[in-house]
This record gives structure tokens, sequence and C-alpha cells, in this order.
């Protein structure tokens, strides 16, 4: 009896101790349930503005000329290439001599090193980025442990003792130490409307900075194009004044021997002289000028500025078919970049709105795992858990609130820049056909002067040559035709200017800019 009285009391000790270690694991896990129930799904803001801050652009201008009411230009065309859209990354094309460039390989070189693209094409790849984060949120976690544990427990200051079970059970004071290894795979899962809206918000935007990537190389082909029609335009500028010098230069040849001979006062000579000097003079800036366009332009489309640029094309004659102002607003709201970003960010805001709402709703979370524990790795038993878990908010001191408030005002913001978006397409293709209805007719009155001006100086020159006018018939005349000719030209880079202008209204840039100068 004795014998069993004490095999009883050992059988009453391990089934003590055998509670209080469950009680330790208990309390354990429920602190860290209660741990997980504190982190509650919060909705990913949207900034206040879906537009660009970066101070970056392409402006094409066609404003009110200020020239006198000898010239036929009413309007003074402008290209303005600022930010990252005026730089790039080297092309590191090869050789080290002139380059031959062809109006297309110009846009392609500046869609692939032009440094406003690279910047877009980062900036979408940080935003699929920032998808894939949102998505994880609705995915499973899973993972496996392997530790080993060695512990020893302290079981007065669990609350344990014998005065617990009324002083009839001895209990030791410390249990262990013991060890066990614990293998496990687990899975941990949170299921919230918030996290869905947070993920179709990361979509949204996804899918707006792809515009913005497309409407970039759309600003990217305007800012080539532009520059090189610039170039165009002062090299046919040069090439008309270089001919202003051998005019000036045949006239003060003439005035010179005339002079040698008796038959003019020298004061002719020195006339002719004087504006021989003046073309020479304006022929020099003008080279100067080219240079530097030639280098803007080569800055970005990623050729080394020092490299001299061989420009294959001229500008062009051929005046485009335009469509009624209407249709072609119709079209180019269908088609801008620009106006499906802003319209794209106002679906991410409001999916951040819906987003920052479901804050207020519950949310599920599960928690999970199976493998196996034991003393060592020979013995061990399988063991699992699995715990769902409904919480429901009640109060958070005004986060939520706070989040809904600031989801509001952005949501609010992008609304009327979307609606502001719509205008600025509207203007911008009604601007582009009347710069190019002006500009058609510019150049149709400005080849007509030309003709006339040409024709002035001969009779002049005649004149002169006969005796029966002076030097300052002549110098009038050559002013009249360098005036004609810089009209012409000017007219010239107006009309094509303007199909570019036009091309970027109607979002057809990248798509219809390359095929301007084709065959010219």
């Amino acid at each position: 009896m004795k014998g069993y009285s004490l095999q009883q009391s050992t059988r009453q000790k391990t089934q003590v101790l055998a509670c209080a270690l469950a009680f330790c694991m208990c309390i354990g896990a429920w602190g860290q349930s209660s741990s997980s129930a504190s982190q509650t799904p919060q909705a990913q803001q949207v900034q206040l503005s879906g537009r660009s801050q970066s101070g970056s652009g392409v402006t094409v201008q066609q404003s009110a000329s200020g020239s006198s009411s000898s010239s036929v230009n009413t309007v003074n065309p402008t290209i303005q290439v600022q930010g990252n859209y005026s730089g790039s990354s080297e092309a590191n094309l090869p050789g080290d001599g002139e380059v031959e460039l062809t109006f297309p390989k110009a846009i392609e070189l500046g869609l692939r090193y032009n440094l406003a693209g690279l910047a877009s094409d980062a900036s979408s790849r940080q935003v699929r980025a920032q998808r894939l984060s949102a998505l994880s949120a609705l995915l499973p976690n899973i993972y496996a442990t392997l530790s080993e544990n060695g512990a020893k427990v302290d079981l007065q200051t669990q609350g344990l003792s014998s005065s617990v079970f009324g002083g009839n059970v001895s209990l030791p004071t410390v249990v262990g130490p013991y060890h066990y290894y614990s293998l496990q795979g687990n899975v941990t899962e949170q299921l919230s409307l918030t996290d869905l809206h947070n993920l179709r918000s990361a979509d949204a935007n996804r899918e707006a900075t792809l515009m913005n990537l497309r409407d970039a190389r759309e600003l990217i082909s305007v800012a080539v194009g532009g520059s090189y029609l610039r170039v165009l335009a002062t090299a046919a500028l040069v090439e008309s004044q270089e001919i202003q010098v051998r005019y000036a230069e045949a006239s003060y040849k003439q005035a010179a021997d005339q002079t040698r001979a008796g038959t003019k006062a020298s004061i002719d000579a020195n006339r002719s002289l004087v504006q021989l000097q003046t073309e020479q003079q304006r022929l020099s800036s003008q080279l100067g000028d080219l240079i530097k366009q030639k280098m803007q332009l080569a800055r970005i489309i990623g050729i080394d500025p020092g490299r001299e640029l061989n420009l294959a094309e001229k500008l062009s004659t051929e005046a485009p078919a335009l469509t009624a102002a209407d249709e072609a607003i119709h079209s180019a709201l269908s088609q801008r970049a620009d106006l499906k970003a802003a319209t794209l960010q106002v679906k991410a805001a409001e999916e951040a709105y819906h987003a920052s709402k479901s804050e207020y709703l519950p949310y599920l979370g599960i928690n999970g795992y199976y493998g196996l524990q034991g003393v060592n790795p020979d013995k061990g038993a399988g063991v699992f858990s699995a715990t769902a878990t409904l919480t429901v908010p009640i109060f958070n001191s005004g986060r939520t609130r706070s989040d809904v408030q600031q989801a509001d005002a952005s949501l609010r913001q992008r609304k009327a820049e979307a609606s502001d978006q719509r205008g600025v397409v509207e203007d911008d293709v009604r601007s582009a056909l009347v710069d190019l209805q002006v500009a058609t007719k510019q150049v149709q009155v400005a080849e007509s002067n030309r003709s006339l001006a040409k024709n002035t100086l001969q009779q002049s020159l005649d004149r002169y040559a006969a005796g029966v006018a002076d030097s300052v018939e002549v110098i009038q005349s050559q002013e009249t035709l360098a005036s004609a000719e810089h009209d012409y030209i000017s007219s010239l880079y107006s009309l094509n200017l303007g199909k570019i202008s036009l091309a970027r209204a109607m979002g057809t840039a990248e798509a219809t800019i390359p095929d301007i100068l084709k065959g010219k």
C-alpha cells in the first residue's frame, strides 16, 4: 500500500506539472494573438496631386510677332525643352567623326536615350513594385522554422505553488532545465476589404504610370522633332545669309571698280563695303547659333555634343489637310495619354477612398502551423495549431477618420485635375489648328515676296551697272531680299512646327512625327 501511495503521488505531481506547463504555453499564445490583433489593416494613401512636380516639360508656342509691317510673319514660333527632356544618357555611337542624322533616326535615339524617358521608365518600375507589395498583403505568408529550445521555468512566477492546491500537493519551485526541438511549416493570412481596395488602387496607379510613360515618349518626340526643325531652319538661314554675303561682295566689287574708273563717287564704294561687313557679321552670328543648336539637339538624343551633326532633310513645304475642330477634339480626347493618366489617377484615388472607409469593417486573420516536436530528432510527434480570428474595430483614436478625410481630399483634387486636363486637350487642338492655318497662309505670301524681292534686286543691280541708280537702291534691295528670305524660312519653320504641335495635341506624336519630313 505504501508503494502504491508513492506512485499515486508521483502521478499527481506529474499531472500538476503538465497543467502548469500548459498554462504557461496558453499565456504565451494569448499574448501572441493579442499582439497580432493590434496590427489592423490600414489604407495606403495616394499623393494629393497626380501630376508631375519635377518641372520638366516641352512647350511649343507660336505667339504674335512684333516684326515690322514689311514682314509677312504674324506669329513667332518657339520650342522650349526643359528639365529631364533636355538631357540624355550617352548613346555610344561608333566612331568619333561626323554623324549622319535623319529625322526618324533622331527621334529613335531620343526615345531610347533621352533622360525623361529613362526617368519615366524607372518610375513605372517603381510603381509596379508597389503594386506587388499591395498584392502581397492579400496572399498568405508561408514559411518554415527549425528551432532548438532550452528552458527552465520558475512556477511561482507563473502563480503556481502548493497553496493553489490547498497545500495538499507539493510542487517544485523550478521545472527544468529541459530541451526540445521544433520543425514546422507556418502560414499566416489576413483578409480585409481594405487590402483589396489597396490592390485596386495600386493597379490603377500602375496603369496611370504606363500612360505617363507613353506621354513622356510623346513629349520626347516633340522635343527632338522641334529641335531638329530648329536646326534645319537655322541652317537654311545660314545658307541664305551666305548668298547675301556673295551679293554684297559682288556689289562692293562693282562699286570699287567703278570708283577706281572714276565713274562713281567713293561714297558708293564705302556704302557697299559697310553692307558687306554687316552681312559677314550676320553670317558669323548665325553660324555660332547653328553650332549651339546642334549641340542642344545632340544633348537631347544622347550624342556627344563635340561631334558634328549632318542633317539629311530640308524643311517641308507641304501643308497638311486640316480636319474640323470638333472632329479633331473628339479624336484627341480618346487618344491623349496624359488625359488617360489623369482618369486613371481618379480611379486610384477612388479606390484609396474606399480602402480608407473599409478600415471601419471587420477583418479576418488566419494563423496556423504543422510540424514535428520532440526531445530529439529521433523522437518527434506531429503537432499542429490553427486559429481564425475575426477582429471588429471599435475605437482607434480617430485614425480611420483621418485616413478617410485625407483620401477624400486627394479624390476631389484629382477629379478637378482630370476635368481641367480635358480643357487642356481641347485648347491644345484648337490652338494647333489656328497656328497651322496662319502658317500655311504665311508660306504662300512669303514665297511670293521672296520671288519679287529677287527680281527687284536684279533690276537694282542692272540699274546700278547702267549708272541710273546709286548704291543706296542696291543696298535697300539686298535688305528687302534678306528680309523676304528670312520670312520664308521662318514661315516654313512655323508650318512644320505647327504639324508637330498638332500631332502632340492629337496624342499621335510618336506615331506621326517621324514621317513629317519623309521624302523631303
